[in-house]
């Protein structure tokens, strides 16, 4: 669970490793946000990190790899890395880490703690990351997580519609852990009406994914 945002001030450390590193103190997310967006758009960097260093931890966005990573020093060392499908994930991640640190970025995605495994094809993560939900209630969380990033209710308020105007290419690693969540816990897949988008799954809704969908709406 996501620690609860302490008002600042708190300080950061923004780096690209040329040597000058600026340092940010802030009272708020927001106004970390702001000035990590401007030292984030200025650098034509392949990595940029966040560091708090007075809790140990670390963001690390490597947009020429794909690839976010997290660390956490303290309170039993820890790193977990995140393939980045789209441009538009870097910065709301740093939103997340200036919110809650390391923590705050626990539903952001499929996170591995070997950067080889996201070598791996998408279906083959996507397989993956779904074994790691064993209980009903960590999976039907996951799949409402997967759902709150990009889902939507259709107007019959029948079906949730997973992956909302995305083509089949878009999200395969998601899809993949979705379609594994989707048989592991029993619930009803529909065919999409035509008109749909090819990468949208349409799900029947059911009392389950209806509570654990609206804590995401």
């Amino acid at each position: 669970m996501a620690r609860p945002y302490v008002p600042g001030p708190k300080r950061f450390v923004f780096s690209v490793g040329d040597g000058n590193d600026q340092q940010v103190l802030v009272d708020d997310p927001q106004e970390a946000y702001v000035a990590f967006s401007a030292f984030f758009r200025e650098r034509n960097s392949g990595t940029c990190t966040i560091g708090d260093e007075t809790a140990g931890q670390r963001l690390v966005l490597m947009p020429g790899q794909g690839v976010i990573a997290r660390f956490r020093d303290a309170d039993r060392p820890r790193s977990q890395y995140l393939r980045v499908d789209r441009g538009n994930r870097y910065l709301p991640s740093a939103m997340l880490f200036f919110e809650n640190g390391y923590a705050g970025l626990d539903h952001f995605g499929q996170w591995f703690s070997d950067l080889a495994d996201l070598d791996a094809s998408p279906e083959t993560r996507g397989a993956a990351r779904a074994a790691v939900f064993t209980t009903e209630a960590a999976a039907i969380d996951e799949v409402a997580r997967i759902w709150g990033d990009s889902g939507i209710v259709d107007p019959s308020g029948h079906y949730h519609v997973f992956f909302d105007s995305h083509d089949v290419d878009d999200d395969r690693a998601e899809r993949a852990e979705l379609l594994k969540l989707i048989e592991f816990l029993g619930l009803e897949r529909v065919d999409a009406p035509a008109e749909a988008a090819g990468g949208e799954v349409w799900v029947r809704t059911d009392a389950r994914l209806d509570a654990a969908c609206a804590r995401w709406s």
